[in-house]
């Protein structure tokens, strides 16, 4: 395959100006290269881009991202996209990371065991959205898995932190489009744990160039909803 930059040379020093000059650079909208990679990444992950991931992970890398926290997107993702999508991600994050001289499986992360991912799982949805989650699982099998699957075996994992963590599902909410409800609850979870209104809008401003504008003005309108509900 041919490089872009040979076949759409004109194309590409626009599309790099604004993604890597005017986007990051925008003042009062920057964020720190390790948050920027990880709503980044995981922005990717939402909307299907596995090659542009691929030219993203090195770089991020590069930058500091650590092998952990890379794997620990792709992981969270599957319960927000399924790992019918996710799939394709981990293959190629591995290839990278082994082409890269990283040993895999990478040192596991996990806190729970079979017998009390429920129990810490409900509890992590506590902590994250008020304690209007505290018999949630009880409402249906669907909300059990819930807070057992995805806050009891993934949140509860080292290698990122709740705010992180919940920035992170944000991105594959908006990124993905189609799910406004959900969006505009995580933005106040991620409210409530301190990544304010300000915050998330930066974020997005750093993943519009790999979601575009649609996508990017949905995620900002559940933000002010939610930033109006709190």
């Amino acid at each position: 395959m041919r490089d872009i930059h040979e076949t759409d040379p004109e194309f590409m020093e626009r599309f790099e100006h604004f993604a890597f000059d005017e986007v990051v650079n925008e003042p009062g909208q920057g964020l720190e290269p390790e948050t920027r990679y990880l709503a980044i990444l995981a922005a990717l992950l939402g909307c299907q881009g596995i090659d542009e991931f691929c030219t993203v992970l090195p770089r991020a890398l590069d930058a500091g991202l650590s092998p952990v926290m890379a794997k620990e997107v792709i992981y969270q993702a599957v319960d927000y996209l399924g790992i019918g999508r996710v799939r394709p991600f981990l293959d190629a994050a591995n290839e990278i990371l082994e082409a890269r001289g990283v040993s895999l499986p990478l040192e596991g992360q996990a806190t729970t065991t079979m017998e009390n991912r429920l129990e810490r799982g409900a509890a992590t949805q506590v902590e994250i959205f008020g304690d209007r989650m505290k018999d949630a699982w009880k409402n249906g099998h669907i909300n059990r898995w819930l807070a057992a699957n995805c806050f009891g075996d993934y949140y509860t994992r080292t290698g990122l932190d709740y705010g992180q963590r919940e920035m992170i599902t944000f991105c594959f909410l908006a990124a993905q489009g189609g799910c406004e409800p959900q969006l505009t609850s995580h933005a106040a979870g991620n409210m409530r744990i301190g990544n304010d209104k300000e915050f998330l809008i930066r974020v997005v401003s750093q993943c519009l160039p790999y979601i575009g504008y649609p996508r990017s003005l949905n995620a900002i309108s559940c933000i002010n909803k939610a930033a109006e509900n709190q």
